[in-house]
């Protein structure tokens, strides 16, 4: 039994210097727990609502309210009250939200409740978060997951030079931690030397960390990235592989049309340049090739796709179990994207990520746009067994913070990279 007693809530700011979350519990044995919560740009249609003061200052993405929920109402729910499980906490704040959406407290308020939970229980317990989060989920069995590291950003996280969102370098998975790491950086430092050359521009970076040189098309993201990796010594498909996180919600236009770098296609030929782009790369996965609301096409990629090249749901499922649910019963992919604050409280994500499980999806547990320096999403991907976790470059310490948790626990524990 856990026993909070007190919660308080700070606002902070994220990487990109917009507000978000903090918050602080402690409990009834003397433990201390504190906890930072991440915001997206790329967000999809379905996810649970963060709630934002829209008023000055930071043009009304202040998180003042949200604040003032936790340490408010939330704080009268759960202070002073025995709790058995994290089930039960999370439970106690739907209800106390009471919304499908939690627009009410906001999804950023409940979630820092939730995650300020679990870290103070796991403080309690004496026990790693990784750990923790592995005791949530029936026969929990930590692993550390494969990286897919940012390269090339172009579409919202880099204000739109190109339409696709993410070229990604992910190691091959006999490599470890540290290993895939001091590849990365050859392979990364080489890309900014040569686009650096090619485009006349200093290295730039996007919101997450990838560079973001002046690319006059999609294709140049993939093609430089190729270039990059032979240039820095590794083979394309033996030792790295690449992914692709289209973002194709953002350049969908009303009549269901894909603008793309200046082309209009229909989701027919959408599919299509996908599937070329498949054959010409090695590509583990391709994330959101299509948009959010296109249920119809969903399935076809994913068959066109096959299952050499991972059709990764993200904006489609939102870690929504209903849309997952969905996703599943009409074949639309076999791969989730999983954030937990997309759905809002960690139980949800966990009921989330045991529908892909069942399905035999695989999933990558990702961190957001908007991050900071707390750790807990690499506890969580190694908790969770993700077969993958995405957290943006090797560049910007809030991307950085969870590498090295990373390192920290391949170095000092006793598990290995999942194969």
């Amino acid at each position: 039994m856990i026993k909070p007693t007190y919660l308080h809530a700070v606002e902070i700011l994220d990487s990109r210097g917009r507000p978000t979350v903090s918050a602080i519990m402690g409990t009834s044995d003397g433990s201390v727990a504190t906890v930072s919560i991440p915001s997206g740009a790329s967000t999809g249609k379905a996810e649970a609502k963060e709630l934002r003061d829209n008023l000055q200052p930071y043009r009304g993405l202040g998180c003042r309210k949200a604040v003032e929920n936790i340490r408010g109402p939330i704080a009268q729910a759960v202070v002073g009250r025995e709790f058995s499980s994290q089930a039960e906490l999370d439970s106690n704040l739907n209800e106390l939200d009471g919304t499908a959406d939690k627009s009410r407290l906001g999804a950023n308020a409940i979630l820092a409740a939730s995650l300020v939970f679990a870290r103070a229980s796991a403080a309690h317990q004496g026990i790693p978060l990784y750990q923790y989060f592995a005791r949530l989920v029936p026969n929990g069995a930590p692993a550390l997951p494969r990286l897919s590291i940012n390269l090339f950003s172009g579409g919202k996280h880099a204000f739109g030079q190109v339409a696709v969102q993410d070229v990604l370098v992910v190691p091959s998975s006999g490599w470890s931690v540290a290993a895939s790491l001091a590849m990365i950086y050859e392979i990364y430092q080489t890309a900014a030397e040569m686009t650096g050359k090619r485009y006349r521009t200093r290295a730039l970076t996007a919101d997450e960390g990838g560079l973001a040189p002046p690319f006059r098309a999609s294709i140049e993201m993939l093609e430089q990235a190729a270039e990059s990796i032979e240039a820095a010594g590794f083979k394309l498909g033996h030792d790295v592989s690449l992914a692709m996180d289209v973002a194709a919600s953002h350049f969908v236009r009303e009549d269901g049309r894909y603008w793309i770098d200046g082309e209009q296609l229909s989701p027919e030929e959408m599919i299509d340049l996908l599937a070329l782009w498949q054959e010409r790369f090695p590509l583990v996965s391709i994330e959101d090739g299509l948009s959010e609301d296109d249920w119809d096409h969903w399935p076809i990629l994913r068959a066109r796709l096959g299952d050499g090249t991972l059709t990764l749901a993200d904006d489609l499922t939102c870690t929504n179990p209903d849309r997952i649910s969905r996703a599943i019963r009409v074949e639309a992919a076999n791969a989730l994207l999983l954030k937990v604050n997309q759905i809002g409280t960690l139980t949800e994500a966990k009921n989330a990520l045991a529908l892909a499980r069942q399905a035999g999806w695989k999933v990558s547990v990702s961190a957001r746009s908007g991050e900071t320096e707390d750790h807990w999403l690499a506890d969580l991907a190694i908790g969770w067994s993700g077969d993958f976790i995405k957290v943006g470059s090797i560049t910007q310490s809030e991307r950085l913070a969870k590498y090295n948790r990373l390192l920290m626990v391949e170095d000092t524990g006793d598990l290995r990279v999942c194969l």
